[in-house]
């Protein structure tokens, strides 16, 4: 962790977070393989060289009439033929001139297929920002549970405090006092068991954000108007819609034929020179230089079917991206719903609370007199406090929400 930098805004959090988490490194390999595989790619354009080897047993060659051998036999002359055992130690060259495309639309597919990954990254990256969200919000609504918490014992070590007073001139029982001091030991102990809480959840979000994370600032309510355009889920649709546009341009390249220089240089037996070869049975160097255009119509067979696979491959992501319009719709709603709900019983919350804790300090004034026993004061107490925590809860609900919306 970098303990120089304290984050205390949830952007910052954010920030941190996306910079940290392992899954960034994703995109520097996703580049470096997109471009290692482009490079392969486009060495299709220099020369192909091949060495190969061969020896051979035929059971028959090219052999001359008898009737020619016997006169050049009369002529001196002798003529063995070929043998059956052939060598020959070659080497091929070639060199395409012209491809009909084929290598910059594998090249093109390649690197859309890069964009797709990143997109796809993007997409699960996306889901770092809700993470961040729940622990940031979590641990702010700890801190507020722990403020109320101290404001609960500073209030019971005051009733306790005039509780001691009043056993000591005989107008409070002793198992009065027992029981105040009973409820500030339990608000102690809670002290304890929240305070241990944030400590735990403070790390796991410092080690989620790389960054140690101390004090936490919250956020000011934002404007809850959502957009599904910002979403990455949608720049992965359109990322794979252009990668089968590209696919289908990459199909119309094998249909188109190629033309290509050609070299072939071997040394063996027979030779090209067949009737010398015929004659005197030696090793000799042959060579052959080149044009070639060739056009493979064999894509035809398949091209009707592979258009039908990339159109269907297009409509199932049309498809998907309905399906997670149609979703985050429904998800807006619920957050403005959640988000107005939380809003409404705001605007209640403040009033209950001045309402109750006018009645704790008249539950405190009654006890003063010996109006009411200290369970009813302690009734009191705890309901101010109960109001006090739901208020808390739903500002920071309805902050989340909000937050949930703009990220």
């Amino acid at each position: 962790l970098a303990s120089n930098t304290t984050a205390q805004t949830l952007e910052e959090c954010q920030k941190a977070a996306e910079k940290n988490y392992p899954l960034i490194k994703q995109y520097g390999l996703i580049a470096r393989t997109t471009e290692l595989t482009v490079r392969n790619i486009q060495k299709g354009w220099l020369p192909q060289i091949a060495a190969s080897a061969q020896a051979t047993c035929q059971s028959d060659v090219v052999s001359w009439p008898e009737r020619m051998k016997s006169m050049y036999q009369q002529m001196g002359i002798a003529m063995k033929g070929l043998a059956k055992d052939q060598y020959k130690v070659a080497i091929d060259l070639q060199q395409t001139l012209y491809d009909g495309g084929a290598i910059s639309s594998q090249s093109a597919v390649t690197r859309q297929e890069g964009t797709v990954q990143e997109a796809q990254n993007n997409v699960n990256l996306y889901q770092v920002h809700r993470r961040v969200n729940e622990m940031y919000f979590s641990l702010l609504l700890l801190d507020e549970q722990i403020r109320l918490n101290s404001d609960i014992k500073n209030l019971l070590l005051s009733s306790e405090n005039k509780l001691a007073a009043m056993v000591k001139s005989g107008t409070a029982a002793t198992s009065d006092l027992d029981n105040v001091r009973a409820e500030r030991l339990g608000a102690e102990q809670q002290d304890a068991s929240l305070k241990a809480q944030r400590q735990m959840l403070q790390r796991m979000l410092s080690v989620f954000c790389g960054i140690e994370v101390s004090k936490l600032r919250k956020p000011e309510a934002v404007e809850a108007t959502a957009s599904a355009n910002n979403r990455p889920e949608l720049r992965l649709f359109d990322s794979q819609l252009k990668l089968s546009e590209v696919q289908e341009r990459a199909l119309d390249a094998r249909l188109r034929p190629t033309l290509g220089l050609f070299a072939q240089g071997y040394y063996g037996y027979p030779g090209l020179n067949m009737f010398e070869d015929m004659i005197s049975r030696k090793w000799r160097l042959n060579g052959i230089v080149g044009v070639k255009l060739s056009w493979n119509i064999g894509a035809l067979y398949t091209r009707k079917n592979d258009k039908t696979k990339l159109q269907l491959q297009r409509e199932r992501t049309e498809n998907s991206r309905e399906v997670f319009l149609f979703n985050n719709h429904l998800e807006q709603i619920q957050q403005n719903e959640n988000i107005s709900r939380y809003l409404n019983m705001m605007q209640s919350d403040h009033e209950i609370i001045t309402l109750r804790t006018h009645v704790r300090q008249a539950a405190e004034s009654k006890l003063v007199h010996g109006i009411i026993d200290i369970n009813s004061l302690l009734r009191e107490i705890n309901s101010e406090n109960a109001a006090k925590t739901r208020q808390t809860i739903h500002e920071l609900d309805m902050l989340k929400e909000m937050y949930n919306q703009k990220y």
